[in-house]
């Protein structure tokens, strides 16, 4: 199964460090993909989330998830399309249980339907093959804001 790691993925992504939330993608097709993130207490947001008792935030689980997503489909629009899928909205949001340093974050996307400009995705993440969040994502697809910046220099 073809895999992906960091150089490939940030080839892609245009998320960096500290917001970048995907490590490794073990395997894709066009309408699947899966991969992972290993959460570690070196992570920002534990510093305040919870002192004591460090618990990822719902909303950078939601992130991580949202960026495996994006490699699918950027992987299927191509390094050169000049295009990016942007978050749009989620359905269905919710969160199982914590996630917690120490644990591998593995989530899969399996894309329900996508268009020249939109599409949704179901989404599943786990920890030790447990599920401890699920939604399902609608993104936009535009230009990059690379693209963006060398059409307007070229006007």
């Amino acid at each position: 199964m073809p895999s992906l790691d960091i150089n490939e993925i940030t080839k892609i992504l245009k998320q960096r460090y500290p917001f970048l939330m995907v490590d490794r993608i073990t395997d894709y097709d066009d309408t699947h993909i899966t991969g992972y993130k290993n959460v570690t207490i070196n992570e920002a947001f534990f510093q305040g989330h919870f002192p004591g008792d460090p618990t990822m935030p719902g909303v950078m689980i939601l992130e991580s998830m949202g960026q495996v997503a994006s490699v699918m489909v950027g992987l299927k629009l191509g390094e050169d399309s000049g295009k990016i899928a942007f978050f749009a909205g989620a359905d269905n949001v919710r969160f199982r249980k914590p996630v917690r340093p120490g644990d591998k974050l593995v989530t899969k996307v399996e894309l329900l339907k996508q268009r020249s400009t939109s599409g949704k995705a179901k989404i599943v993440s786990y920890v030790d093959d447990e599920v401890v969040a699920e939604a399902e994502f609608l993104f936009i697809i535009g230009d990059t804001l690379k693209k963006e910046k060398s059409e307007e220099a070229n006007k």
